[in-house]
Parts: structure tokens; C-alpha cells; sequence
């Protein structure tokens, strides 16, 4: 019986010392991956100016300054007032009445200043309304202008007559349509 020994050609070496080689490479690279250090971390340097906010020289929350945010608010001195050209709210009415002997409304207005330094001209119109039904028709209209002082109250009666001979029963109301204010 013969035995075959097979002997190695000087191609086979070769192929074992490269198989070899790149075993021994595959190791170190995943011994050094595994390690962390097969590859370097590439460097990236961050401009100063970006850095921080400190680096800039502006701090992002500076000391001494409340957090909050800010934001003014206005509020009138003691010696300036607000003024609102619609004085209606400085007038009031009362006594709403119809004379059937004199033909005439009348109408109670007083009027109240709230100004403490400030005198007012009050550019008044007062209507008589139909009340019934209340159709916004007008049965007259008295007009005035008055001069009110600061802090005071003005009162006057105000008047319109109607030109019938004969009136019959109807329902009114008194308003107080306009009280355009005018500082003097």
C-alpha cells in the first residue's frame, strides 16, 4: 500500500502567509475597533465668537437684571387727566314732563364736571321720543350750550313747544342725545 504524502508547492506557502497576514490584520482591526482606537475622531475646533455666549461678551441671563420680561406701563400723573369728548356720562336727566295747558316738554338736565382743573363747554341736545310704539320718531328737540367749571354742576330745564292747537293722548320719553364736551 502505497501512502500519498502530499507535499506543498512553493504557491501554496504563499496562499498560507496571506491568509495568515490578513487573519493577523482582521484581528488587530477589530481588537483596535473594539478598543475604540482603530480610527481617530476627526477634530472639528468651534470659532471662538460662536462658542459661548460669554465669549461674545453678551451673558445670556446678566446679574442684577430681574429674568422677567419687561414691558413699560404708562399711568396719567396726578395732575393730568384723561379726557373723553362724549360727556353724556357728566349728564343726567330728570322731571321728563308735557304741559297740556302750555303745549311744552320739559326736562331736567344737570350736568356734573369731573374735571378738578379743567372748565368744559357741553354742546347739549335733548329729544322728546315717541314712546308708544317707540318708532324713533321725534316730537321735538331742545339744543344748548353750556359752560361747566372744574368740579361743579350745572342744572337748567329744558324746553320745546309744540305747535298744535290740540294734542291727544301719547306716550313719550326724554333722552339725552348728545353732550359733545369741548375743553376751554
Amino acid at each position: 500500500m502505497k501512502q500519498r504524502i502530499r507535499t506543498g508547492t512553493s504557491g501554496d506557502g504563499a496562499r498560507r502567509a496571506t491568509r495568515v497576514a490578513v487573519a493577523g490584520a482582521l484581528a488587530l482591526a477589530t481588537v483596535a475597533t473594539v478598543g475604540g482606537c482603530a480610527f481617530s475622531r476627526p477634530r472639528v475646533a468651534m470659532p471662538t465668537a460662536l462658542a459661548s455666549p460669554s465669549a461674545t461678551g453678551y451673558d445670556a441671563t446678566p446679574t442684577g437684571y430681574p429674568t422677567d420680561s419687561y414691558s413699560p406701563s404708562y399711568s396719567p400723573s396726578p395732575t393730568e387727566e384723561t379726557y373723553d369728548p362724549d360727556g353724556r356720562a357728566d349728564a343726567t336727566g330728570s322731571n321728563c314732563d308735557f304741559s297740556n295747558s302750555l303745549r311744552q316738554f320739559t326736562y331736567t338736565v344737570s350736568i356734573t364736571n369731573p374735571s378738578t382743573t379743567s372748565s368744559y363747554s357741553y354742546d347739549m341736545a335733548v329729544n322728546w321720543m315717541k314712546a308708544k310704539p317707540a318708532d324713533g320718531k321725534a316730537y321735538g328737540l331742545h339744543e344748548r350750550s353750556i359752560v361747566v367749571g372744574p368740579g361743579a354742576t350745572e342744572t337748567y330745564t329744558a324746553k320745546y313747544t309744540v305747535n298744535q292747537s290740540s294734542i291727544g293722548q301719547f306716550w313719550f320719553t326724554c333722552q339725552i342725545t348728545r353732550a359733545h364736551k369741548t375743553k376751554m
